[in-house]
């Protein structure tokens, strides 16, 4: 089954200049994707004749589809229908649709129908008028070559009804588009390099139709299978057997799959098991507690935490001994494993979690430098600490600490903790 290539281009020195977000593109891509196009090439280019004919022409050259957003607007600067008549070699007419939906809008509103708005029902004379029901700018289809080509308002929610009303059943009618399937294992505590070389023989032995991606971020690295094939049910059927081939071989480190987050993850797993949490935080500063509570719902299984950052709150609100912080400091092991145990007791959960490090980028020493963080987890029939050595970024090193906190947890409860 040949595979279908598109390319996305966004026309408006709006967006060069940095003064709108251009979200159109992502949204675009994901929704290709789901009908069996791939998107290959995204660009943008300004309000400038020339520039939109020799990007449309190279387009041409690698794409299949071509859809273009922005420059559909009723001033003068916005040139997008004139240049595609011209890249087309065609004039412009008045298309009555197109006219009769904007008078109607102008009537409904209360406002009289000007000159340079009718200018908006005018479109290239080869194309499909896409009535536009939710804004004055038509969209335009065209077919020539073999090729389709889609041009549509930039404006997000116009953009968006002509493509679900529009442009994406086109495309499936006019190519004969394979199922494409994304399936994304999330994993933690592992680097994409250390990953790559634990799941080689799986990704060598993957079949051609199925292809692998590492999406590293912060502490994590995401693992996408994108599948195609004609049969749907047999592409999923397929890629699962492929899911549970990886587990054999990193399944410690895989906490969800698609749009799981791993605070969400941790937050079910404390449900199952009707578990109340409490934290004691230093060098986090409150950062763990927060990617707990932005979870829905997380009142259920969370009871609340401390913020102990000096060394008399931890002795006066958690319990810790003056003379563990004497001999051993407050990024200690001895330490952490205190606070873990006493926020638990103090604030009525089965489970405390507790930070302590050295953020930086000051408050290093020899022995422990900017990075060094002890972490610990405790449900009163044990303990678990853990060193982590991290970066010499403070931002960095609190997000990271929290993030590896929840999976200490995490790891606990799958082995029975």
């Amino acid at each position: 089954m040949k595979d279908i290539f598109a390319e996305v281009i966004t026309i408006g020195d709006e967006i060069l200049y940095g003064q709108i977000t251009d979200t159109n593109t992502q949204w675009i891509s994901a929704e290709l994707s789901k009908i069996g196009v791939k998107t290959i090439r995204k660009s943008s280019v300004g309000d400038n004749e020339a520039q939109i004919l020799q990007i449309l022409r190279e387009a041409e050259t690698r794409a299949d589809v071509i859809l273009l957003t922005g420059g559909l607007g009723p001033t003068k600067d916005d040139i997008t229908k004139k240049t595609l008549a011209q890249h087309f070699g065609t004039g412009m007419v008045l298309n009555d649709d197109a006219l009769a939906n904007v008078t109607e809008i102008f009537t409904r509103r209360g406002f009289p129908l000007t000159e340079i708005n009718r200018q908006q029902a005018m479109v290239p004379s080869n194309c499909t008028c896409l009535v536009n029901k939710v804004g004055t700018a038509p969209g335009m289809w065209f077919e020539q070559s073999g090729k389709v080509y889609a041009s549509m308002p930039g404006v997000p929610h116009e953009m968006k009804w002509l493509m679900e009303t529009y442009v994406l059943d086109k495309i499936r009618a006019f190519f004969n588009t394979p199922f494409i399937y994304h399936k994304i294992i999330r994993t933690v505590g592992i680097g994409e390099s250390f990953l790559a070389q634990k799941i080689e023989s799986w990704e060598d032995a993957l079949p051609p139709h199925i292809r692998l991606a590492y999406l590293p971020s912060m502490g994590q690295v995401k693992l996408r299978l994108t599948a195609t094939g004609a049969d749907a049910d047999g592409v999923v059927a397929e890629t699962q057997q492929q899911v549970d081939e990886l587990l054999k071989l990193a399944h410690e480190y895989v906490y969800g799959y698609d749009d799981d987050e791993l605070e969400a993850v941790a937050g079910r797993m404390l449900r199952e098991r009707s578990l109340k949490l409490a934290v004691a935080e230093s060098c986090t500063g409150g950062y763990l507690a927060h990617m707990i509570t932005k979870v829905p719902g997380s009142s259920d299984y969370f009871t609340g935490g401390v913020v102990a950052y000096s060394n008399d709150l931890k002795v006066n609100e958690l319990g810790v001994l003056p003379e563990t912080l004497a001999q051993h400091g407050a990024v200690s092991e001895e330490t952490v494993r205190q606070m873990a145990e006493n926020v638990r007791l103090r604030l009525g959960a089965d489970i405390g979690l507790a930070t302590s490090g050295v953020a930086g980028p000051g408050g290093g020493s020899d022995e422990k430098p900017v990075g060094t963080v002890w972490i610990a987890y405790a449900d009163g029939t044990k303990t678990v600490a853990k060193k982590l050595q991290l970066f010499r970024d403070r931002v960095l090193n609190i997000q990271m600490s929290s993030l590896y906190t929840l999976n200490l947890m995490r790891t606990e409860l799958a082995s029975g903790g």
